[in-house]
């Protein structure tokens, strides 16, 4: 597996997107996205996903001219509509809105309608944390992947939830994580790895795990039965919780904004209409519970805390959500981007249809 540099791996996804039609501002947006998704290690959400998009974009449901616009505005809250374009630029662009109002009257919510994928949640929760704000991202999402407790069909998505907190010491306290036990890109990632997919991610019809990647992709993707399961896996470990809070998820990200459910969407869908995705935003600004500085210099005493836990190995020290992320980012900027082969001949194959420069194998062998 080869190791490509931030600068060639971003650049890769500014020249297709750009064949594709995309605005130039908006390009630089979605890159910047998906390489930080990269990045710190989500290679579900990042290079991998141009494969989706561009059947997205051939299918006519994803408008690559797309410039997502304001509908609904008030001190605190405002509604963005995406313009059927990908999930990335208008969810910037409603994260930093978010922010704004908290900043300037103490919260902001901010619902996105008529989106589409937008990649990994956190990586927008972060922006909040990085102005000073706390975020909150929610997302419908478009497919139907998670098997309810107690059913054999999938009804629900990965439905993903991202929570940030800044600290002033340490790092943003970042969670971002599916109500699926996993989302389903990571299967994907396994099946261009060709890696046995790890027990109690996919299941059957019948609750079984299914572990050959070819096999689970086949139920993610073409079986009427079995899916991903819900966060915790069995009923006996939770699966309830996190099937509620994948409905939670969508009720904040779909319901409220407008956006759709993607099983009812299915059945009245047309080809190429969009997905009409949903997103939910909300930043709140400390300072209006606390004076300025006292909540970072508080979430530092209890990530303190945390850090001086006893570990149960003493090489592995104990650390808090958004601080993995955060290492495998600095490991890639120094040792760059893994691109397994086969994803490698999938970006080969997709610069060929689309008239962009193919650069990683040239800008590898280069020195990268």
């Amino acid at each position: 597996m080869k190791h490509i540099s931030a600068d060639r791996v971003r650049q890769q996804v500014v020249n297709i997107l750009t064949a594709w039609g995309m605005a130039p501002d908006l390009v630089e947006t979605t890159a910047g996205i998906m390489l930080e998704t990269d990045l710190m290690g989500v290679e579900s959400h990042g290079i991998s996903m141009l494969m989706m998009y561009e059947r997205m974009r051939d299918a006519g449901a994803l408008n690559m001219q797309a410039r997502p616009r304001v509908v609904k505005d008030t001190a605190c809250t405002a509604l963005v509509d995406g313009d059927a374009g990908l999930g990335h630029p208008v969810s910037v662009m409603a994260m930093n809105l978010a922010v704004d109002k908290a900043l300037a009257v103490g919260v902001g919510l901010v619902g996105v309608r008529n989106s589409h994928h937008f990649g990994a949640a956190g990586a927008y929760a972060r922006l909040a944390a990085e102005r000073g704000a706390i975020g909150l991202v929610t997302s419908a999402t478009r497919g139907i992947m998670m098997v309810p407790t107690g059913a054999a069909e999938p009804v629900l998505g990965t439905n993903p939830i991202a929570f940030a907190a800044p600290a002033g010491r340490n790092r943003p306290f970042v969670l971002d994580m599916a109500t699926t036990t996993v989302a389903a890109n990571k299967v994907k990632v396994y099946d261009l790895k060709e890696k046995p997919v790890p027990a109690g991610w996919v299941v059957d019809g019948k609750g079984g795990s299914a572990t050959d990647p070819r096999v689970a992709m086949d139920y993610l993707h073409n079986r009427r039965e079995g899916g991903l399961s819900p966060l915790g896996g069995t009923p006996e470990m939770g699966s309830h919780k996190g099937y509620g809070l994948a409905m939670m998820v969508h009720i904040l990200g779909g319901t409220l904004t407008g956006g759709s459910f993607s099983p009812v969407r299915k059945r009245t869908q047309k080809p190429g209409e969009p997905e009409n995705i949903g997103h939910y935003f909300q930043a709140i600004d400390p300072k209006v519970f606390l004076p300025d500085g006292q909540f970072q210099a508080d979430l530092d005493e209890a990530i303190d805390v945390l850090h001086a836990t006893p570990p149960a190995e003493p090489a592995k020290p104990v650390l808090v959500a958004g601080e993995p992320e955060d290492r495998e980012r600095e490991r890639r900027l120094r040792e760059g981007i893994p691109i397994p082969p086969a994803l490698d001949r999938h970006i080969r194959d997709i610069c060929g249809r689309s008239g962009a420069a193919y650069v990683l194998e040239r800008m590898e062998a280069q020195g990268s």
